[in-house]
């Protein structure tokens, strides 16, 4: 035993013996344990660099990444990147042990085929979808073989606005792991010069803020971060990264002149953003929804938005408040001039707004505009001034004229192009499609104000980048014989700190100088002088050619045309509407940019089947069809901290699943109340019946297999439902056995075994095999029917179904049912919370509907994430069938059969 003792301490004893042998084997644990930090599953992304390149305003950026499997088994990689909504990609590639898949650009319609094909076959198709207030996401992945390696390279290119007098530039950082070679790299080339430039970033700290490196001087600027492992990481021995948030650069140019041409290569760009000009005094009116879809939070944040707006009006502006509901009030009949007097008076107005009743927004727009019509017309307004309109709402027009249509014309009609209309959609539950258009028929815009807790600093944000016009009927007038394809070149307003940008196409390409007349009224006085450029001139100020990428003039013309293109499209109709779709199809096709018409295609490797990639450039109002496919394939399952269940309310928020449990969502209150029916099965009950879109929906209750003895109430479930459309003649039958479609007397059969997606008169079906299906009809609203498969030898409970809602806001007011007389807001209040008879569950007094009921603090559950076990779903419980709570009593809903 001894020299086996001894013999061990001889082999240790020369590990240790030397203290550089001691150190050098100390680092390279130090070393494995820095590579383990590397991987995760299996992953290495050992490089990722975001390569941008500015010339004059327009941004042309590179993202690579590089992975490597580190395992020893095949292993999927992704690559996950958010960009500006701004922005177009214009190409993307997957290089694979040194083959190269590349992207193309198709019309959608063409790519269409291989989407749902892909989708169809449950793979995951590799898409663009909204990702925030700023980003949308591109996310593709790519099984990789054992020490294989991957470059992903995405490229996206935009034109950067001005706003508040500066340029920005938005990066979303997130690697989501430690990158041994991470690296932004900005290089800027402004021929007028730079004359200020800044980064931050929102998870920058202390020690971070010395790895940006800025330097400008002249025309260049360079910024530049670069972190090491150490830097990135969350904690000195953590392994998780800290870069995580959103990186900004902001830039300003020298402006000698009010404007700045550049002619390249038969293409010209005009910047226009005049300085030292006095401000316009203005006359807005504020429309405000007050409804009760606005009570609580909501209606908070829009008052102390108002009281800080009225702190910033000028004395020499005008003002009113156009309040709407059920019905429409003002604080003042006309137009009142901004004194002292008038503006505490009016903060004592804002404070007492409250919110309750319906959306009357047709009658308070027409207020507004009649009262701004008025004092132009009586001369109470100076004639030199701005005005302009804002409306604010958080829902859909249900009350007066509700149809968007008609609120269009008269809208429209009576603004008659002397001021624009912006208008404001706080939350998810607008029409943004119906506000955008409107916006823009009144040379406006629409915005969405998202309801987090920022929303105030939202609302007083978008008034801060019109509240200093600073002149009116601006027009930059070129040769109309030497100018062809030019953008927009009028426009109502321009606001301080803004830039207005036109750009053109010479007649003759060889053309190499231009004239242009600027027109403008300002506060004193007219705006009106001659300006010119030749391409020399130009030429001279691009000597850098490093920082010049391809055409980029030409570039700039064709994004500001197809954005411009799109936006008119939006309010178009008819022949104009397709004439606008070809131009902007055919420029997407032309310069490889992914728009709203076009879709990017790349076809992966035979290991992985080959599947195809479509990259989509979603819209603020996506198709039906596109958007089921979607929320197939990405939204339906989400995890429970997803947005989800994130905000002021969930995607669904009236549901009926399990025994079954009604579940309706109140968001005014971001609470929900839920009740269950009691009855025999066999029982049809009326869940919603919309006379005006003729859609109905039936479910039928079915029971155990036997009576349970133990029970006091025995279990009922819906066994079959029954969906019907009755403008389209379309019944869909549904159970959890299959699910028939019927039109007129054509009949289709499907299995829950199938994946099926189907577009047919008017129908937009999507089978999730085994777990769902997505439906809508016309356009109403959308539902999601959950199957749930118990264990076939089970000795009590069988199969059955759960219907979820989806954009019910999209059915009438007239809609009623079990479900759907929950459609339209309701409103509640809670009162002497007690201990109830089980201490997990409290008690309290609910007063709604003028009826004071007993209801107790539960659950129920939710189960659109997991079909099996459900989310608990905090709920104010009422009992006896919701009695007190649904209209009427629940025997009254029941009906003779599904149709």
């Amino acid at each position: 035993m001894e020299n086996n003792l001894l013999l061990c301490i001889l082999l240790l004893i020369p590990t240790f013996a030397s203290s550089d042998v001691l150190v050098t084997h100390i680092r390279n644990i130090k070393k494995r344990n820095a590579e383990n930090d590397l991987v995760v599953n299996g992953i290495e992304i050992y490089s990722m660099k975001i390569d941008s390149k500015v010339t004059s305003r327009f941004a042309h950026n590179v993202i690579t990444s590089r992975a490597v499997n580190r395992g020893n088994v095949s292993k999927e990689v992704f690559f996950d990147v958010e960009l500006p909504k701004t922005a177009f990609i214009t190409n993307f590639s997957m290089t694979i042990d040194g083959v190269t898949y590349p992207g193309t650009i198709k019309e959608k319609e063409a790519a269409k085929k291989q989407y749902e094909k892909a989708v169809s076959r449950g793979q995951t198709a590799g898409l663009v979808k909204a990702s925030g207030r700023k980003t949308e996401k591109f996310t593709v992945s790519v099984n990789v073989k054992a020490a294989s390696k991957v470059t992903f390279e995405l490229t996206y290119e935009e034109l950067l606005k001005r706003r508040f007098g500066k340029y920005e530039m938005f990066i979303k950082v997130k690697p989501k792991q430690l990158v041994k070679d991470f690296e932004i790299a900005v290089n800027i080339f402004e021929p007028q010069g730079i004359t200020e430039l800044e980064a931050e970033g929102t998870f920058i700290t202390n020690e971070l803020q010395n790895t940006i490196k800025k330097t400008f001087s002249e025309k260049k600027g360079h910024i530049s971060f670069k972190p090491t492992l150490d830097q990135q990481r969350t904690c000195a021995s953590c392994s998780e990264s800290a870069l995580d948030g959103d990186f900004t650069v902001r830039y300003d140019v020298k402006r000698t002149t009010p404007d700045n041409l550049q002619i390249v290569n038969g293409y010209f760009v005009h910047f226009f953003a005049p300085t030292n000009l006095p401000n316009l005094p203005k006359n807005v009116i504020f429309v405000m929804d007050t409804s009760g879809s606005m009570y609580g939070r909501p209606m908070e944040q829009t008052r102390e938005a108002l009281l800080k707006i009225l702190d910033d009006i000028k004395e020499d502006d005008f003002f009113n408040f156009i309040l709407f509901n059920s019905g429409v009030s003002t604080w003042k009949e006309t137009l009142i001039k901004a004194t002292p007097e008038n503006l505490d008076e009016a903060r004592k107005f804002v404070r007492n707004i409250d919110a309750s009743g319906m959306t009357n927004l047709h009658g308070g727009l027409m207020r507004g505009i009649d009262i701004l019509n008025a004092a132009h017309d009586g001369n109470l307004v100076p004639k030199r001034s701005a005005s302009i309109i804002i409306m604010l709402t958080d829902g859909q027009p249900n009350e007066g004229v509700s149809d968007i249509h008609t609120i269009e014309t008269d809208v429209k009609s009576a603004i008659k192009g002397r001021y624009p209309l912006y208008n404001l959609g706080f939350g998810s539950g607008v029409d943004y499609g119906f506000l955008e258009r409107m916006a823009l028929e009144n040379k406006g815009l629409a915005r969405r104000i998202y309801p987090d807790s920022d929303a105030a600093l939202q609302l007083q944000g978008f008034y801060d980048e019109v509240s200093n016009p600073m002149l009116t009927d601006v027009e930059l007038n070129y040769p109309e014989n030497e100018i062809q394809d030019l953008t927009t070149n009028s426009f109502k307003h321009f606001y301080d700190g803004s830039e207005i940008v036109v750009a053109g196409r010479f007649v003759d390409s060889n053309q190499n100088q231009l004239t242009v007349d600027v027109r403008g009224e300002g506060a004193k006085d007219a705006l009106s002088y001659t300006t010119q450029q030749d391409a020399e001139q130009t030429a001279q100020a691009f000597q850098e050619q490093e920082y010049i990428f391809g055409e980029y003039i030409e570039r700039l013309w064709a994004y500001l045309t197809i954005e411009q293109l799109l936006e008119r499209r939006i309010a178009a109709t008819g022949e104009e509407k397709e004439n606008l779709t070809a131009e902007a199809l055919a420029l997407s096709l032309k310069y490889k940019f992914v728009t709203p018409l076009t879709s990017m295609v790349v076809t992966k490797p035979e290991e992985n089947d080959n599947e195809d990639v479509i990259a989509d450039k979603p819209t603020e109002g996506t198709d039906m069809f596109t958007f089921l496919l979607q929320l197939r394939s990405q939204v339906f399952f989400p995890s429970a901290g997803s947005q989800m269940y994130r905000g002021s309310q969930p995607t669904w928020y009236t549901s009926v699943d399990g025994d079954p449990h009604f579940v309706i969502w109140v968001p005014q209150k971001r609470d929900a109340i839920c009740f269950n029916i009691n009855e025999n099965p066999g029982t049809v009950l009326n869940l919603i019946n919309d006379p005006v879109t003729g859609i109905t929906v039936n479910g039928e209750l079915i029971g155990d297999k036997r009576a349970n003895n133990d029970a006091k109430i025995q279990n009922s479930y819906f066994g079959k439902l029954g969906i019907a459309s009755k403008h389209l003649g379309l019944k869909l039958t549904v159970t959890p056995e299959k699910i028939t479609v019927q039109n007129g007397n054509e009949k289709m059969g499907f299995t829950w075994l199938d994946s099926v997606t189907l577009q047919q008169a008017g129908l937009n079906l999507i089978i999730n095999r085994k777990k769902n299906l997505v439906l809508s009809m016309g356009s109403g609203a959308s539902f999601v029917v959950v199957l749930h498969q118990v264990w076939k030898k089970h000795p009590l409970h069988q199969d059955f179904l759960g219907l979820y809602t989806l954009e019910e806001d999209k059915l009438s007011q007239q809609t009623h049912g079990l479900l759907g007389q929950f459609f339209h807001p309701i409103d509640f209040t809670i009162l002497e919370i007690h201990p109830g008879s089980d201490p997990k569950k409290p008690d309290a007094t609910m007063v709604v509907k003028n009826n004071e009921l007993i209801v107790t603090r539960g659950w129920q559950k939710d189960y659109r994430r997991d079909p099996t076990h459900g989310v608990d779903i905090p709920c104010w419980f009422v009992h006896d069938n919701g009695a007190g709570l649904i209209d009427g009593v629940h025997t009254d809903y029941i009906v003779s059969s599904l149709f």
